[in-house]
């Protein structure tokens, strides 16, 4: 990894939980696109760390009934943003992270080799906190100049990619306020 590739791999305000959930991408493959998606374990509650324990397939399959279930999946994100807006960072943006699962973007397959997959700690029920907005457009503002390649349409939903197999970020998800929150960042 050369030294500029380290300055735009890890975002200085998270905290650095390495996963075992990622590879490279496709040679010259660089990111393309952001995914926002939304986590709650168990469903519905928030805190506790179990996101942190599944993308480090640690989670106690018997911590929760939900857990069973799940403990055996190979899943990651490259940044968790929890309730009150602190992120976590688990894959350099360099590499593939192993979030988007069978997907399609403009008419692409497999987001997983150009995308960034950021995580909120939520649900589709629930609306999201003011402070992960604002995490959430610093994060963008913080991107988008590293990687070019990310063009500023270049935002979507778990939901947008995976139509029919998944919901998140959900209904609750304030598309309009997050523009908000990057326009105020940018000026």
């Amino acid at each position: 990894m050369t030294a500029r590739d380290n300055d735009r791999d890890w975002w200085p305000p998270a905290r650095v939980v390495e996963s075992p959930n990622q590879d490279d991408r496709p040679p010259g493959q660089a990111p393309e696109l952001l995914v926002v998606h939304a986590i709650s374990l168990p469903p519905g509650e928030f805190g506790g760390g179990h996101v942190a324990e599944l993308f480090q397939n640690r989670l106690d399959p018997e911590g929760h009934p939900y857990f069973a279930g799940i403990a055996d999946l190979r899943v990651s994100a490259h940044v968790l943003i929890d309730r009150e807006g602190h992120a976590t960072q688990f894959v350099p943006f360099s590499r593939r992270a192993w979030h988007a699962g069978p997907s399609r973007w403009q008419g692409r397959e497999r987001c997983n080799d150009f995308s960034i997959g950021i995580e909120l700690e939520g649900t589709d029920e629930d609306p999201f906190t003011p402070v992960q907005y604002a995490a959430l457009a610093r994060l963008i503002g913080w991107l988008r100049p590293r990687w070019p390649g990310i063009a500023p349409d270049a935002l979507a939903g778990h939901s947008d990619i995976a139509p029919g197999r998944k919901t998140d970020p959900g209904p609750c998800f304030d598309w309009a306020r997050l523009q908000r929150e990057l326009q105020e960042a940018m000026a």
